[in-house]
């Protein structure tokens, strides 16, 4: 295999960028296993491959600063001892460990770390946040690109690579790949539609919305056997070409591939950053991992909020800050403040981490009808339980969710300090004890509400890692 340089060189403390467009590296992929249970924790390498495609990256940021993800990897120069490229993500196996499950099962799940390149052996690094949210190295091996078994090779293409928008290059692009999942070869046209669709709707709200030339965005749907993907609940059960299905986690809207090597199989064709894997169904469903991907049934009419909702977990690691829906995760004994940038544990009011938003008449904690919130959504979630229960139609679901949208909007809009940035208590699936900035957001409820204040400034901090310099 023929060696290629690094997108990017360490000097006097700075990346510099080659002048040679040839110097441009290929991407580099680490496939690994991720095993464990409550308490127990193990990484075993997989393969390296070399994807077809050069890195997509901007060789001006290759160090994350961003403080963001459950875990954190670097790519370290054995040379110098220092980081020449970094990311904060979380994983899938970052949100089992909380469920249940995992207090008595051990499992394993497939997992990548992608960056450009070397020409030369380096060292990567793996950290996850321990109880203080502090950093700590679980794992660390080596990756020689001149081994035999370093992987070159490529699958078949899943299919024509599609330029739903093209700003410019990709190098100083945040590259977003939609990937179809449950479409047939002859549904590819809805598939173009449907990404289409929500891509324009993602870039009607702000910050997305003023950072358009920002962003590339590009299409790929490898052809399915059969339309639509599995949903154990009911009995359907698919191999489609990415794996993506409903009841993740015992929770029937929660809809994850668990097949890592099939979805980056498939996603080395195109250059990206960010995946939203868009599902061929109707029903209501999606999920979002930070640093992953995120995923939407493309048909639900509900696919508008999800797709901007799930997007904004993947993209820039923004918490759930509802609390009154079923999840499958247990609550942490501890208050811990979470490392997510939209909620708070409020340990300390003055130290507040979006105090710079807060005007000073406001009072933190915020003051909001949080009782009549609360007992109209129990009221929604135990109506909800019971249609699923009943396989009722996906109509009724709908017309319940219209009902409480129209409901939230009425109380939350009248709420004295709407619209303002605070500290209001329930967030994180946790009635008390966690704080969200406003009273809504597009990350609390499914009102037509744009994203925050602080989600929005965290959404841009993310915009320009990937095209700032």
């Amino acid at each position: 295999m023929i060696a290629r340089p690094l997108l990017a060189v360490f000097a006097l403390g700075v990346f510099a960028m080659p002048s040679a467009a040839s110097a441009v590296p290929r991407t580099m992929r680490v496939d690994y296993y991720h095993t464990g249970r409550a308490g127990e924790e193990r990484f075993s390498l997989d393969r390296v491959v070399i994807e077809p495609l050069p890195w997509p990256g901007n060789s001006a940021r290759p160090l994350d600063d961003t403080n963001l993800g459950r875990y954190f990897f670097e790519v370290i120069d054995p040379a110098t001892n220092r980081p020449i490229y970094s990311r904060g993500f979380a994983s899938i196996y970052g949100e089992w460990e909380t469920t249940g499950e995992a207090q008595g099962t051990t499992r394993t799940f497939q997992e990548s770390l992608r960056f450009p390149a070397p020409d030369r052996p380096v060292q990567v690094v793996l950290k996850k946040r321990d109880a203080r949210n502090v950093f700590r190295e679980v794992w660390t091996f080596v990756v020689d690109p001149t081994d035999v078994f370093v992987d070159p090779s490529a699958p078949p293409a899943p299919g024509p690579l599609l330029a739903l928008q093209k700003s410019g290059d990709p190098a100083r692009k945040v590259d977003v790949l939609i990937l179809g999942d449950g479409y047939t070869a002859a549904e590819r046209p809805k598939f173009e539609k449907d990404a289409r669709r929500l891509m324009d709707l993602l870039f009607a709200k702000s910050p997305f919305r003023e950072r358009r030339a920002d962003f590339n965005v590009w299409g790929l749907c490898p052809a399915a056997a059969e339309s639509g993907i599995s949903r154990p609940s009911t009995g359907v059960h698919r191999r489609s070409p990415v794996g993506a299905t409903y009841d993740a986690f015992g929770s029937e809207r929660y809809v994850l591939t668990f097949e890592n090597r099939a979805f980056r199989d498939a996603a080395m064709f195109a250059p990206y950053e960010f995946v939203e894997i868009l599902v061929n169904g109707r029903t209501y469903g999606g999920g979002g991992i930070f640093g992953l991907y995120s995923t939407v049934a493309s048909d639900s009419l509900w696919a508008p909020y999800i797709f901007v909702h799930e997007f904004g977990h993947q993209f820039a690691g923004l918490a759930d800050e509802y609390y009154t829906s079923d999840v499958a995760y247990e609550a942490s004994p501890d208050r811990v403040e979470p490392w997510e940038p939209n909620v708070t544990a409020l340990v300390d009011p003055k130290a507040l981490k979006w105090r710079d938003l807060v005007e000073l008449a406001t009072p933190i904690p915020t003051p909001w009808p949080k009782a009549r919130f609360e007992s109209a959504s129990h009221d929604i979630q135990a109506r909800r339980r019971q249609i699923r229960a009943e396989g009722r139609p996906e109509s009724e679901m709908d017309a319940l969710f219209e009902q409480e949208k129209a409901e939230e909007t009425a109380l939350l809009g009248s709420s004295p300090y709407a619209g303002q940035v605070g500290a209001f208590e329930g967030a994180n699936y946790q009635a008390k004890g966690y704080f969200r900035p406003q009273v809504d957001c597009i990350m609390f409820t499914r009102d037509d509400v744009p994203f925050c204040r602080v989600c929005q400034r965290a959404i841009s901090r993310v915009i320009d890692l990937y095209t700032g310099d």
